[in-house]
């Protein structure tokens, strides 16, 4: 007789059934049962709202964690930036895989890189954090450029550039590679001029805390320092008390000196989304070995850069 069939929740967009479908694989690998996923419709998903105006964070995830703690899935997969800061009762992240690549990109009209855009080019993207660095990389460079908010998914907003109605759109690499588009990218944006998400690239494998089992099999897709680096930006994120909406950048790295990794560096920014003010800091250390060094290196540059004066920039989110 063979094993039932583990349940998995993923949202219905072509980029989460993408990488659900990728998880799935693995965890099948790892547990030798059939793994099936099961759709779930997230308020995110069907809301046509901007994500500032719903609150951003957690308007993917609460549906899907609704239906574990209901024991209608086994196991949700999630992207990472998309999860709430704050831990949830009953809940456990049992995996972090190794991450995708965490830029961001360009899809714009006439195979044009940022810098070759026309004057007053139109740049749609649904971020403020991408709107102010994409800003502030324009003033100091001398490009006129107009960032303009949109949603939905890969492909209504691909869609936007290729209809005329936008100059390019900029989207984050991990999941144009997840979708198969990866080749339609004009331009990988440096995390010198654009640092992503806090978490992005990376996903959070997440099933019920009670479940010793499978989050034993889980663990095995986790990857360490994949962990740790989207720990320490998350960290950073809870600390300038900002949720997914917010205007802030994060990113960890991991400093190797030939095969061996010696430090890590956290960067973080925050800034006004018209790019006129921008905190940007970071900081380097040793690689931090448990949760807890992962999180006081998060707080500890938060604390900088409030310092600095980024708790006057959060002041545009919705209330």
């Amino acid at each position: 007789m063979t094993e039932k069939a583990l349940r998995l929740g993923t949202r219905r967009s072509k980029l989460a059934m993408a990488q659900s479908g990728q998880v799935a694989d693995a965890v099948s690998q790892v547990t030798g049962r059939p793994v099936e996923l099961v759709e779930i419709t997230t308020y995110g998903d069907v809301s046509r709202e901007q994500l500032a105006q719903i609150g951003g964070t957690g308007v993917f995830v609460a549906a899907l964690r609704e239906a574990l703690l209901r024991g209608e899935v086994d196991f949700a997969v999630h992207s990472l930036k998309d999860l709430p800061t704050a831990e949830h009762e009953g809940l456990v992240v049992a995996a972090v895989p190794e991450r995708e690549d965490p830029r961001d990109v360009v899809v714009a009209r006439d195979a044009r890189k940022l810098t070759d855009l026309p004057r007053g080019a139109r740049i749609g993207t649904g971020a403020p954090r991408r709107m102010a660095q994409l800003n502030a990389y324009a003033r100091t460079h001398g490009l006129e450029i107009e960032t303009v908010p949109i949603r939905g998914n890969v492909d209504t907003r691909i869609g936007y550039v290729s209809s005329g109605e936008l100059d390019a759109v900029v989207l984050a690499a991990a999941g144009l590679n997840r979708v198969g588009r990866i080749d339609e990218v004009t331009d990988f944006l440096s995390v010198d001029t654009v640092l992503p998400a806090p978490g992005q690239g990376a996903l959070a494998i997440e099933c019920t805390a009670d479940n010793a089992d499978l989050i034993a099999a889980l663990a095995e897709l986790d990857d360490p320092f994949t962990r740790v680096a989207v720990t320490a930006e998350r960290s950073l994120l809870a600390a300038l008390e900002a949720g997914c909406s917010a205007p802030v950048g994060a990113l960890a790295d991991l400093l190797a000196d030939g095969q061996i990794v010696k430090e890590m560096r956290l960067r973080g920014v925050v800034g006004t989304t018209d790019g006129s003010t921008l905190v940007q800091l970071s900081t380097t250390g040793p690689v931090p070995e448990t949760h807890e060094a992962a999180m006081a290196l998060g707080r500890e540059l938060a604390t900088e850069m409030l310092a600095q004066g980024a708790a006057g920039l959060m002041g545009e989110r919705a209330h």
